[in-house]
């Protein structure tokens, strides 16, 4: 049997929620911190538009299998260890970068980057959630999702900024995020561990995608919402960067990185959201809102006009971050504590393949139609998916939580 509050009394001496949180952000913003550099990149090794979206993808090889291999492993082994795993992975994927003079070093570090952001998500958010004190799960769920969008917001912010105005552009950003990830461990290694094992420790084996009976109900709805959200950040981090420069003749990097980071800044305001909506209410809100931000940044592609595509970019991340928040809040609630870890991972699983297999398929559109209708056959398909998301779950809301 596992104990998961033994040391919530702790927290009040000893690192807690919001310094997980901490970590947890530092650990996702590794994943994105390449976003603004690839046409840096692409002009020092000499790429298709097609393959900079399979370099910025391939990285769901690894979420994926830290998910399904290893999403349960934080509720045998205990939350920081994994934590620890998963920092160790960020730092040598940022090694990757900084050696990286061609294609099998770029492809290296972004599946190292996932299998750290496949251990972080479920890990981190299940670690967050148990460190608050009682009385403030709903400020540590908040916690948990800002964390999670506000890492992968940073990492574009800071990479642009430090690439542009900087010395050293493919090197400087990785560097500050060895040093952040250093500081990340050290924070880590101070956090009270919320799981215990009153008998022997479960054996350690793969669990794939767990989720249990209670949780069903709730988990295909939500998952599909995060399934489309997180296909909108896929479209802003993958090729938004390359829109801004060949459409719009925008060649500033920071430009790049602050575009990206309003999406995911806009993530995390839409979370606030959630209290006065109320969770029933926020699923099909937020997918409603992001199929309005989606016909906003359609309309961007055909006007070809930057502040229309930043509307589209806080319209469509405040609905992102809403379904979000809303969602994973159902599934971590339902879910059994003694598989929340494992659920919470699944949840990600199908959030993740959303970010990262839909962006190939603008690449491979773009070598056939150009750059912009590939954009607009995409984001015409989210808008479906999410629509019809949106529409089901106003019929069918969850339960209260």
């Amino acid at each position: 049997m596992i104990n998961q509050d033994t040391d919530r009394q702790q927290s009040t001496v000893r690192p807690g929620y919001l310094a997980a949180a901490g970590v947890f952000a530092v650990g996702m913003m590794g994943t994105t911190l390449p976003t603004p550099l690839y046409g840096l990149y692409r002009e020092q090794i000499g790429f298709s538009e097609l393959i900079v979206t399979v370099v910025f993808a391939v990285y769901a090889i690894g979420v994926i299998a830290a998910l399904l291999l290893a999403g349960g492993f934080s509720d045998v082994l205990g939350r920081r260890p994994v934590l620890l795993c998963a920092l160790g992975l960020a730092a040598l994927s940022a090694v990757c970068f900084l050696l990286a003079d061609g294609l099998p070093l770029l492809f290296t570090g972004r599946v190292l980057s996932g299998l750290s952001a496949g251990l972080l998500s479920g890990t981190g958010t299940a670690a967050v959630l148990e460190l608050a004190p009682a009385g403030r799960s709903a400020r540590a769920g908040f916690a948990a999702t800002a964390a999670n969008m506000g890492g992968l917001g940073l990492g574009p912010l800071v990479a642009g900024a430090l690439a542009q105005y900087a010395p050293w552009p493919l090197r400087l950003p990785f560097l500050t995020h060895l040093a952040l990830l250093t500081a990340a461990v050290a924070v880590t290694s101070l956090l009270p561990e919320t799981v215990h094992h009153s008998g022997a420790r479960p054996p350690l084996r793969p669990q794939g995608m767990v989720v249990p009976a209670e949780v069903r109900g709730v988990f295909a709805p939500s998952a599909l919402a995060a399934f489309a959200g997180f296909s909108l950040l896929g479209l802003f981090t993958a090729v938004a960067p390359a829109f801004l420069t060949q459409t719009l003749g925008v060649h500033d990097l920071a430009v790049s990185g602050a575009v990206v980071f309003c999406v995911f800044c806009a993530s995390a305001c839409g979370q606030l959201l959630i209290g006065p909506v109320g969770t029933r209410n926020a699923l099909p809100i937020g997918c409603l809102m992001l199929v309005a931000g989606l016909l906003v940044v359609g309309s961007s592609l055909l006007l070809a006009s930057l502040p229309v595509l930043l509307v589209g970019a806080v319209t469509g991340g405040t609905g992102q971050g809403l379904a979000f928040r809303a969602g994973l809040s159902v599934v971590s609630t339902a879910a059994p504590s003694t598989h929340r870890g494992a659920t919470i991972s699944a949840f990600f699983v199908v959030a993740y393949t959303g970010i990262s297999v839909p962006v190939i398929g603008i690449g491979a559109l773009a070598a056939a139609l150009g750059l912009r209708n590939a954009g607009l056959v995409f984001t015409s398909c989210v808008i479906l998916l999410a629509a019809t998301a949106g529409g089901y779950l106003w019929r069918h809301p969850p339960p209260h939580t």
